[in-house]
């Protein structure tokens, strides 16, 4: 019985690790919404630099900036948005 016991407070520890970890990524607030666009707006600047001055068309920062920080801003929107809506409506 004691080993079930361990087991499911394994389990517990394991699902709030998880929770922290997703929270820490997608949990949006205004810092780190700050940041992605700063981060968006330095990707395109990046992106035009480099070819201004060595005339090569890169893709990494065109992906960062019209793919990546979209699509994470968008995840961290919905993300936030169950979160605050409907996880904390069925604590009251």
């Amino acid at each position: 019985m004691e080993i079930y016991g361990q087991e499911e407070n394994y389990k517990k520890k394991m699902r709030r690790k998880a929770k922290s970890k997703f929270d820490k990524y997608f949990l949006l607030d205004f810092k780190k919404f700050l940041i992605i666009i700063v981060i968006g707006f330095v990707s395109v600047i990046l992106h035009n630099a480099v070819y201004a001055l060595f005339g090569i068309e890169e893709a990494i920062f065109f992906i960062t900036a019209v793919i990546l920080i979209p699509l994470y801003l968008i995840i961290s929107v919905i993300y936030t948005l169950i979160k605050k809506f409907l996880v904390d409506a069925k604590k009251t």
